[in-house]
């Protein structure tokens, strides 16, 4: 199960990034710490329904087993939502998806993997269509802002800040998953129900932090009630991470890629849902991260 598991978590994720571009708001130089609170709260009340309707045997002691993971994505996620404010000038969310590729060369450095040639070449092509959407969309923010003759404030423009959250990003988030392939799948350190519960439970946590820093320290004005993109956005991620659990706890190391080709489907989303037309050269990228997906699909079948 862990293709269809990784698709999922793919169009979940695809869809969260359309709402959190639409809820990030550069004029709000807090509206990544608002996000957080969104996303913490609904995994924190997904946590409680999990854990009642399961009845998991879960204990306060694996969030600290399992917090090695969850600090690498908390943190990783955060600095994405501030990057989320400099979308205009930044190299985009697929760079971001590059950890995938991070996570692949990670576990098969560090534990022999047992995958055929068919699974590595739909890694490598899901991998070259994930870079190629950033460069594709990077070219065309350059292309509409000279077309549009827009003058953009200094701060904003591509250097260090622009280049730096991306990147980081990718870096931390593929250290998490990379941590996540041993936790889950590698070593089964943890069942993915007790993992899914210590991440979202660790989320809500921070979650609360954060609202008491804006309302009690910054006075920030702040109704979660009244957030409806970063509502949504937090409901899709939360689903796209309980189908990730378990598809990285089946097959880390090729699910990890196949998941960061989710910036595909947020293009497709954001062109569909933002009236934003696609050019030829996004058509192409997209064929090509769909062709891997087809041929890690095959591969899959033919496993089965």
């Amino acid at each position: 199960m862990w293709f269809l598991f990784s698709i999922l978590t793919a169009l979940a994720w695809g869809g969260a990034d359309l709402f959190y571009k639409k809820g990030s708001n550069s004029e709000d130089r807090f509206s990544h710490l608002k996000i957080v609170v969104m996303v913490g709260l609904v995994m924190g009340i997904h946590a409680t329904i999990f854990y009642l309707y399961k009845d998991i045997d879960f204990h306060l002691f694996d969030m600290v087993k399992y917090l090695p993971v969850s600090f690498f994505y908390i943190v990783s996620m955060t600095v994405g939502y501030v990057g989320l404010r400099y979308l205009e000038l930044s190299i985009s969310s697929p760079v971001q998806n590059s950890s995938g590729a991070i996570t692949a060369i990670l576990l098969f450095i560090f534990f022999q993997q047992d995958i055929d040639m068919i699974h590595i070449l739909g890694v490598i092509v899901i991998t070259i269509g994930v870079i190629g959407i950033a460069v594709v969309e990077k070219h065309e923010e350059d292309k509409m802002m000279r077309l549009n003759q827009v003058k953009v404030d200094k701060k904003y423009q591509l250097g260090f800040m622009a280049v730096s959250f991306p990147i980081i990003y990718a870096l931390l988030d593929g250290a998490g998953t990379f941590a996540d392939g041993i936790y889950l799948d590698e070593l089964k350190i943890m069942s993915e129900d007790t993992a899914l519960l210590a991440y979202e439970y660790t989320f809500f946590i921070c979650a609360v932090f954060v609202y008491m820093y804006l309302k009690l320290i910054k006075k920030e004005s702040f109704n979660v009630f009244k957030e409806r993109d970063k509502g949504l956005a937090a409901i899709l991620e939360t689903t796209g991470q309980f189908f990730y659990v378990y598809a990285m706890g089946s097959y880390a190391i090729i699910a990890a890629p196949l998941i960061a080709s989710y910036s595909i489907f947020s293009v497709i989303l954001s062109r569909i849902f933002l009236k934003e037309k696609l050019s030829p050269k996004h058509y192409f990228v997209i064929a090509i991260v769909m062709i891997g997906i087809i041929i890690l699909g095959i591969a899959d079948a033919d496993e089965a």
